[in-house]
């Protein structure tokens, strides 16, 4: 039986992109990345650059190209958009990105391809939506980065506040990614034992620990200008697991059909990923109040999404 030829198109070639392809090579033996950004000689210099990976980690093809080149791809990763600034929210980049993507996913899409696509530009949940509508894909076939990264920020702040490892964490961020996400902290578990049942997670330290996951992105920017390696090795995930069939569990922009009570939206949730996508939307049991934050985001998504379109 012959290998299937693994092909992953990244457009956007920033410090998102370049590290997620970073990623991409030292683990998912991919055998062709094909690099699109309007700035062309940067996407050549980092494909040179990144080819020197290849003797040392899996042998790869890696290339500039353009939208055409999706005609056989796996998976197209959005990571093109223009960043936050400081101060600026990601829904503030709401109108400056739609149009970028418009000009990414009617190409891509006339191309030919059939594959996955993964977004991570910002607002995530509002342009995964967005691509899906522009490219009439099934819903299960895009995908948003959602609310890994705030879920991974979560894990962390809550090692170092209870003195465990992350590994030991199970704990979701729910809803946007940005600021009406919560800390779905009902279900979480420290080494299998409820979160909310530990003497030292007291809800003053929990409210605590979800103010601070929220603010952790805008003190990055602020600190060096960007915040990439989180996200990019979250994208590597999500595409790991599309082309390793890996049914892996992770929160993403996963589309809502009932779940929650919600319909026709993308928000963070937990979801298996596989070959086809996102095979299943996890539903996660919340207490009421969680619920009304969820409803909330959902709400708050759905108000910028009417505008956008």
């Amino acid at each position: 039986m012959l290998k299937k030829h693994r092909k992953v198109l990244l457009v956007g070639d920033g410090a998102v992109g370049s590290s997620f392809a970073f990623s991409l090579l030292q683990n998912c033996g991919i055998d062709e990345l094909v690099i699109v950004d309007i700035a062309k000689d940067h996407a050549v210099g980092d494909a040179l650059d990144l080819e020197d990976l290849t003797p040392m980690m899996m042998p790869a093809q890696i290339k500039t190209g353009d939208y055409a080149d999706a005609s056989d791809a796996d998976i197209v990763v959005i990571t093109a958009g223009v960043p936050r600034k400081p101060g600026e929210t990601r829904l503030d980049l709401v109108n400056k990105n739609t149009k970028i993507l418009e000009s990414i996913v009617t190409p891509v899409v006339n191309s030919g391809f059939s594959g996955c696509f993964v977004v991570s530009a910002n607002p995530v949940d509002i342009l995964t939506s967005l691509t899906q509508h522009i490219s009439g894909f099934p819903k299960n076939r895009v995908i948003g980065t959602g609310t890994s990264l705030d879920s991974a920020r979560l894990q962390v702040a809550l090692g170092k506040a209870l003195d465990v490892s992350t590994s030991d964490i199970d704990a979701y961020v729910l809803g946007e990614h940005g600021d009406s996400s919560f800390a779905a902290y009902n279900e979480a578990t420290v080494s299998g034992r409820p979160l909310l049942s530990l003497s030292n997670a007291t809800d003053e330290i929990l409210s605590e620990i979800e103010e601070d996951v929220k603010k952790k992105g805008g003190q990055i920017i602020g600190k060096k200008g960007a915040t990439f390696y989180g996200v990019a090795v979250s994208l590597m995930k999500i595409c790991r697991a599309i082309l390793l069939d890996e049914n892996l569990v992770m929160p993403v922009s996963a589309p809502l059909d009932g779940q929650y009570g919600l319909k026709d939206i993308y928000l963070g949730t937990p979801a298996v990923i596989n070959a086809s996508g996102i095979r299943q939307v996890i539903e996660v049991s919340l207490s009421d109040e969680e619920a009304a934050k969820m409803q909330s985001s959902a709400r708050k998504m759905n108000e910028i999404l009417l505008a956008a379109e």
